[in-house]
């Protein structure tokens, strides 16, 4: 027995909107509105996935337009927002970032606008109920023109300060060149947003490279394939871009055999900051305490280890002042208590900072 991951205060960023929905909740929309879904969402799940070719990513991308198609109305956006703020307070979790898309919900909800102010209403009140402080990530959609980009980005910056903390930049990394994306990046950051394109997960370390070259990173999403470069990963602790690593995912996709393989230590040995994340529970089948499970099981992290981390996640955050402090206090209390392992069981039971008021 060994201390509770659940109750290890923690910040979440790299999470998708519709990634993070609940199977049963999948399931039960798609009842309510007459969709067949794939044979992947029943006995099969967590499905089979590979994304280091076209077919799999195709694959991937088709399951994940099939259950975008199940969110038709207000009530059902909602019911994920609302559901989402549970669960990562189930998790520990006292900040999250999660990352949409509005092009793939405009047409639906109303246009850009009308879907991004619905998207930070129920946000700002899930966030309230749940008592987790929630910031929303503004993506463009690589495989979409760039000038798409620089109107997303337009669109973040006019929600910035009123719910939106960044600008991502997902999808295929496969396709479209960081360089591409430049443009609406500095216009993102002129309004201070952050910076958290993916990268390095499916193109290799020149994608890294374009994340920081071109994009000017704050973070990215993934960026395992840079720990083959060593001159690379010193750059990055250098810089401290805080890296988005998402155990469950690597191996589902087929960027790692298996846990062990994901150079999660490899990296933290090298200085750079990582926060783990669970990118799309949807579809890969696990969220956020069981990438901590990951890295205790598999990469043989001991508690001030994971604390650490735990740390980071929160340094690379767009969460308030009062809510870090917060986070950081819980985390060092978490750590303070004994180890179960060690004779005397731990049973603080879970606080989690209030959201800062909007």
């Amino acid at each position: 027995m060994a201390r509770r991951l659940d109750l290890l205060p923690k910040a979440h960023l790299h999470l998708h909107f519709i990634g993070a929905m609940r199977r049963a909740t999948l399931i039960q929309l798609a009842d309510l509105h007459g969709i067949t879904l794939p044979d992947a969402f029943g006995s099969e799940w967590p499905p089979r996935l590979r994304g280091t070719d076209e077919r799999g990513w195709f694959r991937f991308q088709r399951l994940y337009d099939c259950a975008r198609a199940v969110l038709r109305t207000e009530a059902d956006l909602r019911r994920l927002v609302t559901e989402m703020a549970q669960d990562e307070r189930a998790e520990g979790s006292g900040w999250l970032e999660y990352q949409v898309d509005p092009s793939g919900y405009a047409a639906r909800f109303g246009g850009l606008t009308a879907f991004v102010e619905l998207v930070l209403d129920a946000t700002a009140g899930a966030a309230s109920a749940a008592g987790v402080g929630i910031g929303v990530i503004i993506a463009a959609n690589r495989t979409r023109h760039p000038l798409d980009a620089r109107t997303a980005a337009r669109l973040a910056v006019r929600y910035a300060g009123r719910g939106v903390t960044g600008f991502g930049l997902s999808s295929d990394e496969r396709r479209g060149r960081p360089a591409d994306f430049a443009a609406a990046f500095r216009i993102a950051a002129r309004a201070g947003l952050l910076a958290v394109p993916h990268g390095g997960e499916l193109a290799g370390p020149e994608s890294v490279r374009g994340c920081l070259d071109e994009l000017n990173a704050d973070r990215i999403g993934h960026g395992v394939a840079a720990a083959g470069e060593a001159a690379l990963v010193r750059r990055i602790a250098e810089r401290q871009t805080t890296l988005e690593v998402c155990p469950a995912s690597n191996v589902a996709l087929g960027v790692a055999a298996t846990p062990a393989e994901v150079p999660l230590t490899r990296l933290l040995d090298a200085g750079v900051k990582v926060a783990l994340g669970a990118d799309d529970p949807l579809l890969f089948g696990s969220r956020l305490t069981a990438q901590y499970e990951l890295a205790r099981g598999a990469h043989g992290l001991a508690d001030d280890r994971l604390a650490d981390l735990a740390r980071m996640s929160v340094g690379g955050s767009a969460a308030p002042p009062a809510v870090r402090a917060r986070l950081l206090s819980g985390i060092d209390s978490w750590l303070a208590e004994p180890d179960p392992a060690e004779g005397t069981p731990a049973s603080r039971p879970l606080t989690v900072p209030r959201p800062a008021a909007r």
